[in-house]
């Protein structure tokens, strides 16, 4: 829960300045810091990803996962439940309110690749790098976003400590009944989207990661079915 917290305080801070400032960071220099973030976010990917000892879990993990997220369009439903819960809270008059600030915030922080394989890898193996990755992401973008939103921002430190903080929950809730295989293939697989995301945030790719999370839950299933299969092609 302490990545949880400092991506809290990274939030309050970081509205405070954008409402203080006004006028925002330049684009130049909020764009160079993304991408520098997100070659940050490549080595965190990599690094991770090396943790996995069993290729197989990977591939099978991924294919199957691809095909679920596809078909379920994660991605495309979500974007289109953010643009009119967005449209919901906005003035006509054209005015800015505290919801329409907190929603956007909200949205902005919490739905997306990087909070859901962040937390789990926080709640599942004890790292938070992806979250503080994240927390230092959202203190740029809600010193930007302040700036033009208000205090609704500010508002939103409070839904992501919910969200994230259960995820978080969650995952520590489900971790003793995980062996040690699963929870490593678990976290290689959300490595390897931490990865797409990184090549996302640099410009290279447009990967949809949202549709590719069902593949970091898939290990639980996959990861005992090959031992059992092995097993039997051994003992034949």
């Amino acid at each position: 829960m302490i990545a949880v917290f400092v991506n809290v305080i990274f939030i309050i801070i970081g509205s405070g300045i954008g409402m203080m400032v006004k006028k925002g960071i330049p684009d130049g220099i909020s764009e160079a810091m993304m991408k520098g973030l997100g070659l940050c976010t490549l080595y965190i990917g990599w690094s991770g990803a090396l943790k996995g000892s069993n290729t197989l879990v990977l591939i099978l993990s991924m294919a199957i996962g691809i095909i679920i997220g596809e078909g379920m369009e994660l991605d495309a439903k979500l974007n289109r439940f953010a643009v009119k819960l967005e449209q919901k809270f906005k003035k006509k008059d054209g005015s800015i309110s505290i919801a329409e600030g907190f929603i956007t915030a909200s949205l902005l922080f919490c739905v997306g690749a990087m909070t859901v394989v962040g937390s789990m890898q926080a709640g599942l193996s004890g790292n938070y790098e992806m979250l503080i990755t994240k927390s230092v992401l959202d203190f740029i973008s809600s010193m930007i976003f302040a700036s033009s939103l208000g205090f609704g921002v500010m508002l939103s430190a409070v839904f992501v400590f919910v969200f994230q903080g259960s995820i978080v929950l969650l995952a520590q809730i489900v971790a003793p009944f995980l062996t040690d295989a699963v929870v490593a293939e678990m976290t290689c697989v959300g490595s390897v989207l931490i990865f797409a995301l990184g090549l996302n945030m640099i410009g290279i790719t447009k990967f949809k990661v949202l549709n590719y999370l069902p593949a970091m839950f898939l290990p639980i299933l996959i990861t005992p079915a090959l031992t059992i299969l092995f097993d039997m092609i051994k003992n034949i």
